[in-house]
């Protein structure tokens, strides 16, 4: 069994993480934010939702729920956000709202990926590791329900879920696939204006002190299994988007070799055909470093564009990169020019 850390007993909840997890936190971060991120793992976050748009507004799905007694607070960044400040989340599931899906429960982090992708209606959209559906059905509120997105995940069982929670919204624009992230570009080469990458991680960001479940399987060997799978699932969603068109890599981890380390490798990789771009400034309500290096390794110095959020009373952790593809990633026989 792998060995636990325990915190101060005096804690909140003392601390039963792997030892080997902790040491790498303690690499990563500053000791004031190591303090702050392991107060974070014992903390309970507040239950947060979403407006979903394509049934109702911001201003009637909080008139509804504030003459049912919930006090909800609005999030500075985004405006159909709602921070739920009394009450369980089982009484919120509980309302006509959440079962009309007119709302939708999401960390506020993981809502951040659809924003800075920014798709608009009428565009093709695809969600490559898309179950259970939380940032694909924010993609469809976004784009009015006017466009195309395919929403694929390669689990069987998860897709389940991502269809009901699609039918759910209403988020009828959304065609599902089951494919093999890794080759899925081989399928529609250079089709999509927006590809979100939300990929399969260690989930370090997520960690909680209550939940043993979220930690229990991590190992470093797990960390880089999931890396290798990452570069080749970010890399068949570049070839699957238009020259010009908008890639938005993201994990809910806080690995270097999920995060910083995959997007340094893809700008080696492609060689100037994809550039990072800035993320909005108004959507990064947190000002936490990028690591410049890692393990002996230093990245493209133009990793400062990325952002990685810490995990917080109020945040699960995040990273995210915003990456524009400049030109043709495939191999010439494919490109359209060359097509017969």
């Amino acid at each position: 069994m792998a060995q636990r850390y325990n915190q101060n007993m005096d804690s909140p909840a003392p601390s039963v993480l792997p030892i080997e997890f902790i040491d790498r936190l303690k690499k990563l971060l500053e000791p004031a934010a190591f303090d702050r991120v392991m107060t974070a793992f014992s903390s309970d976050r507040p239950t947060t939702f979403r407006v979903n748009t394509l049934k109702t507004t911001a201003a009637t799905l909080r008139e509804s729920l504030n003459k049912q007694g919930f006090n909800i607070k609005n999030v500075d960044w985004y405006p159909d956000a709602f921070i739920l400040e009394n009450k369980s989340l089982r009484e919120l599931t509980e309302t006509e709202a959440y079962n009309a899906g007119q709302l939708y429960v999401q960390s506020l982090s993981s809502m951040l990926p659809p924003l800075v992708l920014n798709p608009r209606p009428g565009e093709k959209v695809l969600d490559i590791a898309a179950a259970p559906g939380s940032k694909t059905t924010q993609i469809a509120a976004m784009m009015e329900n006017k466009g195309q997105i395919t929403a694929n995940d390669a689990s069987r069982v998860r897709i389940y879920r991502l269809e009901a929670n699609l039918k759910l919204q209403g988020a009828t624009i959304a065609r599902i696939t089951h494919e093999d992230a890794r080759a899925l570009w081989q399928k529609s080469p250079e089709y999509y204006d927006r590809t979100l990458v939300d990929v399969p991680c260690s989930m370090e960001g997520r960690f909680s002190v209550a939940d043993p479940k979220s930690y229990q399987d991590w190992s470093v060997k797990k960390v880089r299994e999931l890396s290798r799978l990452q570069r080749w699932i970010l890399r068949s969603a570049v070839s699957a988007t238009k020259p010009g068109g908008t890639i938005v890599y993201s994990t809910c981890t806080l690995s270097p070799e999920e995060n910083e380390e995959i997007i340094d490798w893809l700008l080696k990789k492609e060689k100037g055909n994809v550039v990072l771009e800035t993320i909005q400034t108004d959507l990064l309500p947190f000002d936490d470093p990028i690591l410049p290096s890692w393990d002996g390794k230093t990245y493209d110095p133009t990793l400062k564009l990325t952002a990685r959020i810490n995990p917080s009373k109020l945040m699960e952790g995040f990273y995210i990169a915003k990456l524009k593809k400049v030109s043709s990633t495939l191999p010439k026989a494919m490109r359209p020019e060359n097509a017969v």
